[in-house]
């Protein structure tokens, strides 16, 4: 393997994920809780300390962090207290840029969900939550372990965020809660129910009634059962005896019967289910959508490690894990006997999984269990409940502009890239001089209305810019849609444009489809994308 090759990782969240879950894959994967230690004891001193064990969850062993607090009464806090706490650490050596870069990402994530769920301006925004000091450290110690990890690009599953109604400072409330219910906007998400018995019973015991000892407190006082650990466990398929079916709700585990539903002994109002709990937490929530650009399958990468984090609770019926597993992007190239061989890219190709989802601009309908294996651009997705043009794209939309002389140009292509991944429309750059003949570069994006303020905040994030210009602008757009060609064994999927009377004036492979397919093939791109358009021509124009 390339060592030089960018590392990759898949997050498993299909059954729920939170902050000290994630961070626990991560230290079962190989980072360094010392040294993670040392980033949050830089940041916030003699205040935290991390405490590792294994444990077993489900019948599988497991890594579990706590996060032991050791001043009393820890301060809330609001974003713009913990935005100033990360930025004074600039330039620190103790505290990786690249962490501060990702937590940053993070918590303005759960700033703009809280704002938008309780209506007051971000900056305001009181972290009950993310303030606290165990979730704090929960945060920035996930960030710094995927930095040490070397992960530069992730993929997510569908996200598994629970069902029913818990209870909250402000009454009882749904699952998933509204910070997670924002956050999870354009990915795939599901309940997460367990699965019906499938003949096989547990072959080790499990006492139903497991506590769960959650400190965590969502933003203005939520509690939530999951970040410390979530109500669910695991039938280990050992013996063929048959799992006992109960046929009354006081033979259901915890999380069947209501879990955190029922209030001081009261029992879930007549009409309302129930439902298994909270599964997804928003601090769990807004690491993997700050950290994952991509939603979808498992992507095709030689695993190097594998995490698997654990939760608080074990509960018969799911393992209450996160996995991770690290790697790098593999290929499959023909050597001379004929055969396949592993070969690593010099680069990370995103099209090697059989389909991402861009979880931003996705139509949420459109689940990762679509049988569409070619990777589309951003939000470009083939779907059959989606409008006549496949982008549902607006005529009317915000272009967002910054004049910036200081970045290094290396770093230019992810900037375009990450506005692209989150949702941006189009991305592109036009070099400028400014005051004093000093070259510069115009960043543009074309963003939806509705989502200029997670874009702004991007764009001053990964530029350093002090200010972001906005304007509305109007378009004239031919529709477009989505289908796929298959070349010698590879799938790509090709945009067609219509014009107005619905003729097709143009059939384009996706060109990341066609570079993937080439490498796979083992021929030059440009003879791929020959084929590939040869094959794209004969597609009926109905």
């Amino acid at each position: 393997m390339d060592p030089a090759t960018p590392r990759t990782a898949f997050v498993d969240a299909t059954a729920g994920i939170a902050g000290d879950m994630l961070l626990a894959a991560l230290v079962d994967a190989g980072a360094d809780l010392a040294g993670v230690q040392r980033v949050l004891d830089a940041l916030v001193p003699d205040s935290v300390r991390f405490v590792r064990s294994d444990v077993d969850r489900g019948g599988q062993r497991a890594v579990k962090v706590d996060v032991e607090v050791l001043v009393d009464d820890p301060p809330h806090r609001t974003w713009a207290s913990i935005r100033d706490l990360l930025e004074q650490a600039r330039g620190r050596a103790e505290v990786p840029g690249r962490t501060i870069e990702l937590a940053l990402a993070v918590f303005g994530r759960l700033a703009d969900a809280e704002s938008a769920t309780h209506g007051v301006p971000a900056d305001q925004v009181h972290f009950h939550e993310v303030g606290a000091l165990d979730s704090l450290a929960d945060v920035i110690g996930a960030c710094e372990a995927w930095r040490q990890l070397g992960i530069e690009e992730a993929t997510g599953s569908v996200l598994a965020v629970g069902s029913g109604r818990i209870r909250a400072a402000h009454g009882d409330i749904p699952v998933p809660v509204p910070a997670v219910a924002r956050l999870a906007l354009g990915w795939p998400t599901v309940a997460g129910e367990i699965l019906p018995p499938r003949g096989h019973a547990p072959s080790h015991g499990h006492d139903l009634s497991h506590s769960h000892a959650d400190a965590h407190m969502h933003s203005h006082g939520e509690h939530h059962g999951a970040d410390r650990g979530q109500d669910h466990g695991h039938a280990h398929p050992h013996s063929d005896d048959p799992v006992p079916v109960p046929d009354s709700d006081a033979a259901l585990p915890a999380h069947a019967q209501g879990g955190p539903h029922e209030h001081g002994g009261r029992r879930v109002p007549a009409g309302v289910a129930p439902g298994i709990g909270e599964l997804a937490t928003p601090t769990g929530v807004a690491l993997l959508r700050g950290l994952a650009a991509t939603a979808g399958p498992q992507p095709m990468i030689a695993t190097e490690a594998l995490g698997v984090g654990a939760g608080t609770k074990d509960t018969p019926g799911r393992p209450n894990v996160v996995r991770v597993l690290v790697g790098r992007p593999f290929s499959a190239e023909p050597h001379a006997a004929g055969q396949l061989s592993a070969a690593l890219p010099t680069t990370a190709p995103r099209s090697t999984a059989p389909r991402t989802i861009d979880p931003d601009s996705a139509d949420p309908a459109a689940s990762d269990l679509a049988p569409a294996p070619s990777t589309l651009a951003a939000n470009e997705l083939p779907a059959d409940d989606l409008p006549p043009d496949a982008h549902a794209t607006p005529t009317v939309a915000l272009q967002l502009e910054a004049n910036v002389d200081d970045l290094d140009p290396r770093l230019w292509p992810r900037v375009l890239e990450d506005l692209l991944d989150a949702g941006a429309l189009d991305a592109w750059l036009v070099p400028i001089s400014m005051k004093h003949g000093r070259p510069a570069v115009t960043i543009h994006a074309l963003v939806r209305e509705g989502s200029e303020g997670p874009a702004t905040s991007l764009l001053m994030d990964r530029t350093g810019t002090l200010g972001v210009r906005m304007h509305r602008v109007e378009r004239i757009i031919r529709t477009r849609e989505f289908t796929e060609v298959e070349v010698r064994g590879q799938r790509i999927a090709v945009k067609i444009a219509r014009d107005q009377d619905g003729a097709v004036v143009r059939r384009e492979p996706e060109f990341r489809d066609v570079a993937a397919a080439a490498r796979v093939l083992g021929i030059s791109e440009r003879t791929m994308l020959d084929l590939a358009k040869e094959a794209a021509s004969g597609l009926s124009t109905s």
